[in-house]
This record gives structure tokens, sequence and C-alpha cells, in this order.
């Protein structure tokens, strides 16, 4: 078992006590037993979790895949805007009645502001000020005004498309070809902070993805249950493939000088140590009072949180994960729809931050959402059409929170930040959004065009949500 505790498992712990008090005091000595293994399993707990390092780190995101609808998640609550609110929305309009209010701290525009009956979670969290919500933030080239964009100039290329705008907010880059993404360029500049990391440190939960994308850190892929166990036995199937495959390449390579054969050989065995490693080390980790909703989301951030705590184990200090949410995309039936998709994510971010307040890492993660692209303001038919600027989360306890950053849009149809049916001109750029995430990380001024090279045509490289 690969970590730096050592490790006496409860059954070697008992059964040594057994045998020190002898059979006629085993039943008397029962109870005490029970209390001392569970003192000693919490003492090495708190052992562990105290083990991440000071100066550690985790950036989380939480891809919204589809196009998440948040303005009708952050929706305006007074008489008067609410009820231009529900003359656009139509359909898609929740409830006044189910409102949740939130009071921000300092952002005023004349309007009061509530959140979706769904999210309950965010709202302790926002009136706790341990979440911020980012205004009207998407994919720009640069700063753009409604004239820029009748004329079709500066635009983000393919705006509305699924894969493109994806791409493009996952790589902050959209006016070249896909490369790699911000994460991964995070990635790449920080890594040398992790002294004899034996894991890479971006780490997603939902397969491979434009986001971590870099030239030098790869990601490494696994599931809410860890990394899928390949090999069952000595006689199982598989391992005696992988072993004969391992064998064969090996005596190509040195037969016939074949560099795909000796890769194949690197990378099969990487892989397997890589599984072994990450499996011995989350047997390490310790075991969560905090109760995760039964969900997909919260099985993938549980997994997060249990990953944080090893992080010493694995040689890190800079953690990148992602996680991924879908079925976003509602051109009908939205709202019975959305709302069990914000109460999946709402409970889970919640669940997650009370993890890290148990691993007492609250203040060195940061979890933030994106998506896609906002929806359109004016419903059609049950539903909304893809559209532009949205809302985003941040949440963690270096987060300045319980405020709205950035500038709301008017939500007036036909206003000068409507590109037609409420497909909002972003204010806020994906860069800034990022660039704001990314210093907190570590990446000083001067670095920042390593990671986000178009940060310069923007007017705030730092949002201020951040502490």
């Amino acid at each position: 078992m690969n970590s730096r505790f050592p490790m006496q498992t409860r059954r070697k712990f008992l059964g040594q006590c057994c045998a020190a008090v002898g059979t006629t005091g085993l039943l008397s000595a029962l109870s005490q037993l029970r209390v001392i293994g569970a003192v000693a399993a919490d003492s090495l707990d708190r052992q562990r979790a105290a083990a991440v390092p000071a100066d550690f780190k985790a950036l989380v995101c939480l891809y919204l895949q589809g196009g998440n609808d948040a303005t009708n998640v952050l929706i305006p609550s007074d008489n008067s805007s609410y009820a231009s609110y529900s003359k656009s929305r139509i359909e898609v309009a929740v409830a006044q009645s189910s409102l949740l209010s939130i009071a921000p701290r300092k952002y005023s525009d004349g309007r009061s502001w509530a959140m979706h009956g769904s999210v309950p979670g965010f709202r302790d969290l926002f009136a706790s000020g341990k979440l911020a919500v980012l205004a009207n933030v998407g994919t720009l080239t640069r700063p753009i005004t409604l004239a820029d964009y009748q004329a079709a100039r500066n635009l983000p290329p393919q705006l509305f498309s699924h894969a493109d705008q994806t791409i493009q907010w996952q790589s902050s880059i959209p006016d070249k070809p896909f490369d790699t993404g911000w994460g991964g360029r995070l990635a790449d500049l920080v890594d040398a902070q992790n002294t004899n990391n034996q894991i890479s440190m971006s780490i997603t939960l939902n397969g491979v993805n434009s986001f971590q994308r870099g030239n030098n850190v790869l990601q490494f892929a696994l599931g809410s249950g860890g990394v899928p166990n390949m090999l069952v036995g000595p006689d199982d199937p598989v391992i005696v493939r992988v072993e004969a495959q391992n064998a064969r390449s090996k005596v190509f390579a040195a037969a016939y000088n074949n560099i795909h054969a000796s890769a194949h050989a690197v990378v099969s065995k990487k892989a397997l140590d890589d599984q072994a490693l990450i499996n011995s080390v989350l047997a390490t980790a310790p075991t969560l009072a905090t109760a995760f909703p039964g969900t997909n989301t919260a099985a993938s951030l549980k997994m997060v949180a249990r990953l944080i705590s090893v992080a010493s184990s694995l040689g890190l200090k800079r953690q990148i994960f992602f996680v991924q949410l879908p079925g976003f995309d509602l051109h009908d039936g939205q709202v019975a729809g959305h709302g069990p998709l914000l109460a999946e994510l709402s409970g889970a971010m919640k669940a997650f931050y009370d993890a890290t307040i148990e691993l007492g890492v609250a203040n060195q993660v940061t979890t933030f959402t994106a998506s896609d692209f906002g929806r359109t303001y004016v419903s059609n038919y049950g539903g909304t059409d893809h559209g532009w600027g949205n809302h985003q989360f941040i949440m963690g306890g270096a987060v300045q929170g319980g405020d709205i950053y950035g500038q709301m849009m008017s939500l007036a149809v036909g206003g000068p930040d409507d590109t037609g049916r409420g497909r909002w001109i972003p204010t806020t750029s994906v860069d800034e959004y990022s660039a704001t995430l990314a210093t907190w990380f570590g990446v000083s001024d001067s670095n920042l065009p390593a990671v986000l090279p178009n940060i310069g045509r923007f007017a705030k490289p730092n949002l201020g949500f951040m502490g």
C-alpha cells in the first residue's frame, strides 16, 4: 500500500486487544473496545486530513453540458421586474411564490433578486458568503457592442453551436484553432510545485475533455468509484492478455527496435501501475462523515474530496478536477427538466463544500461552474434555444461570496445587450473569469498570458470574487 501513514486495520487492532484481555474478559470489554476503536479510527482520519499541505490548492470545474439557463437560477423578484420576467419567459417562468430570496452584500441595480426554488444549497452558501454569482459571462475575442454584433465584427466563431462554444469555453482562445485548454495550460505552468507527484494533477471524473488538455500534463481519468479494476486475479484472462502483449511488445522492441511496440509496453505498464497506486492510496483516505446525496454528480464530487484528502500521498500541492453534469439542452419540457438538474447540482455542491470543511481544506478548494452558453430569454414551446451570455457560480472558503459580480444584463428584450430573443452580449469574458481563478491558484500577473493569451484585450483580469 502506497501511503505515508503506517496503517493498522481495525480488525488487527481488535484482535490484539482481545488477546490482551483474554476470553473471560471479552464480553465485559466489548463496549469499551468499540469506543477505543472508534476513537482510534477518528484519530487516524484526522491525521490523514491534516496531512494536506498548508499551501495546497485545488480547482474544481463543474461543466453544465448543454447550456444551463442561469437566468432561471437567478431571477428578479420585485413585483415590477418579475412581471417583465414572466412576460418574456411565459411557459418557462418560475413561480414567484417558489423563489428563494437572497440579499447581495454590495451589488445593487435597483432590482431585488432571488434563486430558483430547487437550489436551497446555493441560497444557504450565498447567505454564508461561500458562493458568488458572476453575471453575464461568455466567450469573447474582445469587448463588443450591439453594433459590433450587427456588423459581424470581432465575433467568436460559430456562436450558438454546442461543440464550438464548449471548446471555446474550455480553451479560452475562441479566435484560434483548438490546441490546449486553459486548465491544461494552467497545469503545465504550475506542475513544478508538485514534488514527486506520482499521478497527474489534472484528474477528470467524466472522460477526456478540452479544458484539461495540456502540452505536458496529461489528464488522468477515473470514475466515482475509483479506477476500474482491470485485473481480477493471476488467472484472469485480462491479466494474461496484458502480460502476453507486454512480453511480445518487449520482444519486438528489442529485436526490431520497434518504437510503437516499446511505447505500447510502457503505456500498458504505466496504466496498470497507476491503477494499483491510486486504488491503494484511496484505501487510506479518511471516511467522510458528510452525507452526500445519491446522485451521479454528488458521487463524483465525493471522489474529488477523497482524492484531495490523499494529495500528500500522491505528492501533489496543486490539483485540477473536471466533473460534468449533462442534460441542460432543454428545447422543450424545461420546467419539468431544469428543476431536478438544479437540485442535483445544488445538493452536490453543498455536500462537497461541507466535506472540504470536514477535511479542513475549505479555503484551499474553489469550485466553479461553466457551460456552453446561456439560453434565449424568450421561451418557445415550453423550452429555450441556444443563447450567449450566462451567469456562473463560484464556491469555496476563499470566495468573497454573498454577492453578484460583473454587470447584470438589463433583461430587456430588444435592449442594448440583446442580439435577438434575449441572447445577451456578454459583459464579462471567459478570459477574465478564468484569470481571476488562475491568479488565486498562484499564477503571477506576468505569467497570466501563458494561460490566457487574450487576457490583455480585457479591462479586468481580476474580477474580485476571490480573496
